[in-house]
């Protein structure tokens, strides 16, 4: 037998069953697993609620050791409707929002400015150019 008949033969005979017991793991034939899901969720996350107190911001203690606040920097207390439990949970401040919206225009208003500052400079450049080249062809006739 030839070395690449027998190298074929024997990868056959590795890789084909290797392949089937991969492809029967992932597809869960041989082998079932179990989900355990160990996030719980929170009654606002599945039932309806009513917010307490509006979204406030939490102070630099907060912001370290608890949870709903180190995500956004923002709380709000709210009481679910079914097991009347009173939560915590993490809000977007609008105020802050539309500070930041507001600095995000201010920014993109000034670069605007320059941008277009630096356009007017180099059309003029060019333009400049344009009139010095159609110059020296005049003279040169």
């Amino acid at each position: 037998m030839s070395d690449s008949r027998m190298f074929s033969i024997l990868t056959l005979l590795l890789v084909v069953p290797a392949s089937i017991s991969v492809h029967g793991a992932i597809s869960g034939e041989k082998y079932s697993t179990t989900a355990i899901s160990t996030t719980s969720l929170h009654c606002w996350q599945e039932d309806e609620f009513s917010i307490l107190t509006e979204c406030t911001r939490c102070n630099p203690f907060q912001m370290k050791s608890w949870a709903p606040c180190a995500r956004t920097g923002f709380i709000e207390k709210i009481n679910c409707a079914k097991n009347n439990k009173v939560e915590y949970k993490s809000c977007r401040s609008s105020w802050i929002d539309e500070r930041l919206f507001w600095r995000f225009e201010g920014i993109m208003m000034c670069l605007t400015v320059v941008l277009v500052l630096m356009v007017i400079a180099r059309q003029r450049t060019l333009d400049h150019l344009a009139s010095e080249k159609v110059r020296r062809q005049i003279l040169s006739i």
